[in-house]
């Protein structure tokens, strides 16, 4: 397919039975903003057909290769490949990025909230990578909900700090607070995103204000139930949701709802 380049698989790393990251290379005519995602295919050759998935894009725009962060679906047509993948092996990456968790979709504020639950986490991965981003806001809260302890995949390269390099300076450290949080087992954190942030525990937790859309800022992505029930929360507290081109006081990622079950003939 013409809208599609093949990229070889450098490394795949799993985090537990379930979750795993994979590298690639890099198509260097690809260009593409922190926070959007890509599309991913595999030829299912016993039916002659190409399934594609929508990732987002872990690594942040400097990198030389492509990283991906995955979960494997019960059952799941795409994913029951995908987590067979290895190093030296082939896949599909479209020429082309898309999303709307980019910076430029988000009005400046004092304080950047990004609320992730499982792999939603991916683009925010990316853009704490970002030097820009940390010019524009006085403090990044980084929230990532999951089930299980060993499902916080990226807290060791969050909290070792890992994001720190030539591009971004460690003096912004003291900008970045990270804060996971676990569902079904005992935890520093506990409890659904959702109730942390409506009954006002979460930013008891951080010692931080409750939020007010004049200076609070806020991305989202993962499970819809959790896009849908803080997206309503943030309207009836005043909150405004972005739309291209159209930056306001939060915005949220809607694509792979609509692209998950995409599936296109090979040509």
């Amino acid at each position: 397919m013409k809208t599609f380049c093949i990229e070889k698989i450098l490394k795949v790393v799993h985090w537990n039975n379930k979750l795993f990251s994979f590298y690639t290379t890099k198509n260097k005519n690809l260009r593409f903003n922190n926070g959007q995602f890509l599309l991913i295919g595999l030829n299912i050759n016993k039916y002659y057909y190409l399934i594609i998935r929508a990732y987002s894009i872990v690594n942040p725009t400097y990198s030389k290769f492509f990283e991906f962060f995955s979960i494997t679906i019960e059952k799941g047509t795409f994913t029951s490949l995908l987590k067979k993948i290895q190093s030296g092996d082939y896949i599909l990456i479209s020429k082309k990025s898309n999303g709307t968790l980019i910076l430029d979709n988000i009005q400046n504020g004092k304080f950047l909230y990004f609320i992730a639950t499982g792999t939603g986490l991916a683009p925010f991965i990316s853009l704490i990578q970002d030097p820009s981003l940390y010019k524009r806001f006085n403090k990044i809260i980084l929230i990532h909900g999951v089930s299980y302890i060993n499902e916080l995949s990226y807290k060791h390269f969050i909290n070792k700090k890992n994001i720190y390099n030539e591009y971004i300076n460690n003096k912004i450290k003291k900008h970045l607070i990270y804060y996971p949080t676990i569902t079904r087992e005992n935890y520093i954190n506990k409890g659904r995103i959702t109730e942390l942030i409506i009954q006002g525990k979460l930013f008891k937790d951080l010692n931080l204000p409750y939020i007010n859309f004049h200076y609070d800022k806020l991305m989202l992505c993962g499970n819809k139930n959790m896009l849908k029930e803080i997206s309503e929360y943030l309207k009836k507290l005043g909150f405004k949701n972005s739309i291209i081109n159209n930056p306001k006081d939060f915005v949220m990622e809607y694509s792979f709802i609509i692209q998950q079950n995409l599936k296109y003939k090979n040509e």
